[in-house]
């Protein structure tokens, strides 16, 4: 793994009549499409029949004009990409997740990574559970259905079962009558909710969606919040689960999220910004010209032209038809893909002095690619700015950061990174300015433990990789 993956996205929508909902959960899970590109899927409610498809895939691949066909018209939905922080890539680990139970049946559909997944599975596996994916997904769809049996309702259902999970979870639930989105204690993922011209709720990961489906932006939903959508409007249940700390992830600002987002409040722009001009006051240089890395590299480019005084330009073309560099395995398709993917635009770089600003460093092979590819358009010197902190730690709440001996700010100093990079001169981002990124320059509310180690929760004693005997092989 060469570039850090991206999170799931969910989507819900909850209307009081019936309508074209799939049409308008596809269009924005397209609008999510950056948070996963492994697989979607969507389930829309027909007065309580409930119409699934879900496959590996990009949105516009999955979802045929033929295939959208089939929904109908219905009152509510739930869709969800994903990219799997655990389990493999096939149509079994694909969201959302329906289970049919006595009380009914329930789609879910989550973002996030519970760090007492292991515990939970196993718990549940002796009392003759039968799992059919390596996702959390269902784990805690498990968990509300047990609970649903014994309480009044499906959110009072919930909110027994956020006592029993434990780390990041956004959640996106549909009954027969009911529309539920749940966000973990210390809001480790977004979510956030709005409302359509038409009076349609709408619940989604980033506000972005929202925009997309014309939906109106109303707030985020609030760390350990249960939003009910029913009949009877929208209402919310916050005395769960206690007051936790904020954690929300940091890289959300740095990467994950679209830059016309914003989470808790913050522009995820403005963030961009912020980091940009912060790595020009932490590591000034001498320099002709600033490019960004498309496409998160760009904002925090701009950032650092507007603090630093050295002009901005477009240094790359993406090819945009190209998947992310991650996506095909093994080494050689990962760097035949840099290689048509980003093609640098020579007369922008020939001659100069070059500031490259991109977002992260995992092992430093596309970075040691993409600085060859600027001497190679004639670049004089590459001096490479990253607008993170080095990643030294495995991440439990979802993100796929690789294990410590993987990730090469382990293994190496910033000086033989740079040697191995092959640039001038190589900084990044300090720990203390990630924490000043959004909320006029406040610091505190984020999770950073993939940058300093300070989990905010207990962390599972295995590895944070999926168990051997967890794998499930699709024919």
């Amino acid at each position: 793994m060469n570039k850090i993956r991206e999170e799931c996205g969910v989507f819900g929508i909850y209307s009081q009549t019936k309508s074209d909902v799939a049409a308008t959960t596809y269009y924005a899970l397209f609008s999510l499409q950056h948070r996963g590109q492994e697989s979607c899927g969507i389930v829309v409610n027909d007065g309580g029949r409930f119409i699934s498809h879900k496959d590996p895939g990009l949105v516009n691949d999955v979802f045929t004009p033929e295939i959208l066909s089939r929904f109908g018209q219905g009152s509510a939905a739930v869709g969800h990409v994903r990219y799997g922080a655990g389990g493999s890539a096939d149509r079994s680990n694909s969201q959302p997740l329906i289970v049919n139970h006595i009380n009914g049946c329930v789609a879910f559909a989550h973002n996030g990574s519970l760090v007492n997944s292991d515990e939970l599975r196993d718990e549940l596996e002796l009392q003759g559970s039968i799992f059919h994916t390596t996702c959390d997904a269902e784990v805690i769809s498990y968990i509300i259905t047990k609970e649903r049996i014994n309480r009044a309702s499906v959110e009072d259902a919930v909110c027994s079962t956020m006592y029993k999970i434990k780390g990041a979870y956004s959640l996106v639930i549909m009954s027969r009558s009911k529309l539920i989105a749940v966000r973990d204690p210390m809001g480790f993922r977004p979510l956030c909710y709005g409302r359509t011209k038409d009076g349609a709720y709408a619940v989604a990961s980033e506000s972005c969606a929202l925009d997309s489906v014309g939906a109106e932006f109303i707030r985020d939903v609030l760390p350990g919040e249960i939003l009910v959508f029913d009949k009877n409007g929208v209402r919310s249940l916050t005395e769960h689960c206690g007051k936790q700390d904020r954690r929300l992830c940091v890289f959300e600002f740095i990467y994950f999220a679209r830059p016309d987002s914003v989470i808790d409040g913050c522009s995820v722009l403005d963030a961009r910004l912020r980091a940009g001009a912060f790595l020009a006051l932490e590591h000034p240089v001498a320099a002709d010209i600033v490019i960004g890395v498309p496409d998160s590299g760009i904002d925090a480019a701009i950032g650092f032209s507007r603090q630093s005084g050295i002009p901005y330009g477009i240094g790359f073309i993406k090819n945009k038809y190209i998947g992310r560099t991650f996506i095909d395995p093994g080494q050689k398709a990962r760097e035949d893909k840099v290689r048509i993917k980003l093609n640098p635009i020579a007369e922008t770089v020939r001659g100069k002095r070059v500031v490259l600003i991109d977002d992260s460093i995992v092992r430093g092979t596309t970075g040691r690619r993409i600085v060859k590819l600027l001497r190679d358009a004639g670049a004089t010197e590459v001096h490479m700015r990253i607008s993170a902190p080095p990643f030294k730690n495995p991440c439990y709440y979802g993100t796929d950061i690789d294990s410590k001996e993987h990730l090469i700010a382990n293994r190496h100093t910033v000086e033989e990174i740079s040697g191995i990079l092959g640039t001038d001169s190589l900084g990044y981002l300090s720990i203390e300015h990630v924490g000043m990124l959004t909320r006029g320059g406040e610091s505190g509310g984020f999770c950073s433990a993939c940058f300093d180690g300070l989990y905010p929760t207990a962390i599972p004693e295995s590895p944070a990789t999926m168990r051997p005997e967890r794998k499930i092989t699709a024919f």
